[in-house]
Formats: C-alpha cells, sequence, structure tokens
C-alpha cells in the first residue's frame, strides 16, 4: 500500500475533510490500542494513518489561510 497522494485530500469539500481528519483520528488511535494489547498486525499503518492526518491539517490549513487572505483583501477594497 502506498502513501495516499495530498491531491486525493485537495478535492474533498470541508465537510468532507473534517469527517475524514476525524476517521484519521480515531484510526490511529485504534491502532494504538492494537499496539498497546499486542494485536498490531501492520505496524506500517501508523506512518501511512500520520501522513494522511498530515496531508489533512494542511489541506484543511491552506484553506483557511486563504480564506483569511482573501477576507483581509476584500475588507481592504471596501474601505
Amino acid at each position: 500500500m502506498s502513501l495516499p497522494k495530498i491531491e486525493e485530500a485537495r478535492k474533498l469539500s470541508d465537510e468532507e475533510l473534517a469527517e475524514q481528519i476525524i476517521q484519521a483520528k480515531r484510526q490511529l488511535f485504534q491502532l494504538r490500542l492494537q499496539k498497546a494489547t499486542r494485536q498490531l498486525e501492520k505496524p506500517h499503518q501508523f506512518k501511512h494513518t500520520k501522513h494522511k492526518i498530515a496531508q489533512l491539517l494542511t489541506v484543511e490549513h491552506e484553506r483557511k489561510m486563504a480564506a483569511q487572505k482573501s477576507a483581509s483583501t476584500t475588507g481592504s477594497v471596501a474601505q
């Protein structure tokens, strides 16, 4: 299984993005629980899940910054 691509995260809507972040964090919790109980069979999933969370949070931050920038640009033009 290859690492997820950031283009896939950029195609998501804001609601889907938030949902995916929550889902990935839950998956990471489950992996930690499996590791603690020695039931983890695929330790590489930690890397994949952390990578996916980082991508999703990056896209979320990019969108917030773009919205903030457009709001500040619009606000300065209106004055």
